[in-house]
């Protein structure tokens, strides 16, 4: 069975940070990094995060996320869409990393993730387990956990945010990872 809303877009985020990753992607992927996600937080003083990594999977470096900051700062200065002052800061992912689009699920395919629904489904709108698989469901993709009651599926469409848990499996992977010199 799929939980969730049937809906064709991603819930997490606000139309902000979206029309803002919209501005970014393509400069992003033409110099060879994948948005992970942005998103604009803070009261009094506020700060986009632009969340980067390298579509090559090779481990990201400060240079890296100077070289990206710069020219994200060189888009948003021309393009203008976020009114008021904030800081930028330019970060790559990390091991607990948001997982935010399906083929990130895909990818961490084994490993701990903890998702929280838009909507509760069933009384429920946290879960934790292992990611099984990612199945397309009339056209969507739905994503199959297993958690400590059995297994589950998920609307991605449905998800407002999804991360991976650091445990022992996943540090194991990413030492793995580093003596290859990639990133997971």
């Amino acid at each position: 069975m799929t939980r969730g809303p049937e809906t064709e877009t991603k819930a997490a985020g606000g139309r902000l940070e979206d029309s803002t990753a919209a501005l970014l992607r393509p400069s992003l992927e033409a110099m060879g990094y994948e948005l992970v996600r942005v998103s604009l937080g803070g009261q009094s003083r506020r700060t986009l995060q632009v969340m980067v990594e390298r579509q090559d999977r090779a481990t990201m470096t400060v240079e890296h996320c100077a070289e990206v900051s710069h020219a994200v700062s060189a888009i948003l200065d021309v393009e203008d869409p976020i009114s008021g002052a904030y800081d930028l800061e330019v970060s790559s992912p990390g091991l607990d990393r948001p997982l935010t689009r399906p083929e990130h699920l895909v990818r961490f395919k084994g490993f701990e993730a903890r998702l929280e629904l838009v909507e509760p489904v069933d009384g429920q709108r946290r879960f934790k387990g292992r990611i099984a698989d990612v199945e397309t469901v009339d056209g969507a993709p739905v994503v199959v956990l297993v958690t400590e009651h059995g297994p589950v599926r998920l609307a991605f469409a449905s998800v407002r945010k999804a991360k991976l848990v650091m445990n022992e499996a996943l540090l194991a992977a990413a030492r793995g990872w580093a003596e290859a010199g990639r990133s997971p």
